[in-house]
């Protein structure tokens, strides 16, 4: 089973991967389009040479290759895809061979976070008009997809990923609730740029509400956050 999980910035999306990754079934995948959205876009985000030097910057290579074998025979391969990389143009063929699930988080928590790291990010930068796109296409082609709300994971992690694993028709394995600190082999090569808090985490984190505040200037981007994330928060699975 190939798992493509659809994540936007400053969510849980590490924290996730992790999580699958300590299964003994499955392997993992960092981020795989992300040399091809810092070539198409051109941006200089920390860890950009690391990236281009480590992965393919070709889409329909890179999308080729997730639609292969998984790495190493594995039963279960795990895709942390990252919904904003997802650029217009960009194959789509080769979701008919995965599973596309997605991982939200409330705009109100997000974008305080998001605007630390991207200020006065747009409303592209948050992913979640790709995680609605990609979500409408997956489920007019197929069963409405999974979808993971951040705040359910952090507060009810044993119940939330069991019914994740139901949904997906895998059996839940203790494992996922915690997994040693440090970085992995399986991190992508920005990893030192970005994953501090997650090389320091032993499992998921207690949820607290995140208290910064959103810029007056940002209100509107708020608002379009809200619209999106309200599409997809109505079919969230419930633990």
């Amino acid at each position: 089973m190939r798992i493509a999980m659809w994540s936007g910035p400053r969510n849980i999306s590490t924290a996730m991967m992790r999580s699958w990754e300590h299964r003994s079934d499955t392997v993992v995948i960092d981020e795989p389009f992300y040399a091809h959205y810092l070539t198409a876009t051109g941006l200089h985000h920390p860890g950009r040479e690391e990236a281009l030097a480590a992965q393919d910057t070709e889409a329909a290579v890179v999308a080729d290759m997730l639609a292969g074998p998984a790495p190493d025979g594995a039963d279960i391969w795990y895709q942390k895809h990252m919904a904003h990389h997802h650029l217009h143009g960009m194959p789509i063929e080769w979701m008919q061979s995965v599973v596309s699930c997605f991982l939200i988080r409330s705009p109100q928590e997000m974008l305080p976070s998001l605007h630390a790291k991207t200020p006065f990010p747009t409303l592209a930068d948050t992913g979640l008009p790709q995680q609605v796109e990609l979500f409408d296409a997956a489920s007019a082609s197929k069963e409405v997809p999974p979808v993971l709300d951040a705040r359910d994971v952090l507060e009810h992690p044993r119940a939330t990923l069991g019914a994740f694993c139901d949904r997906l028709g895998l059996p839940f394995d203790e494992a996922m609730l915690s997994w040693p600190s440090g970085p992995r082999e399986s991190d992508g090569a920005w990893a030192p740029y970005w994953y501090d808090a997650v090389w320091a985490s032993t499992g998921f984190k207690p949820w607290k509400p995140n208290r910064g505040s959103i810029p007056d200037a940002m209100q509107t981007l708020l608002a379009e956050c809200n619209d999106c994330y309200d599409h997809l928060y109505q079919h969230r699975l419930r633990a």
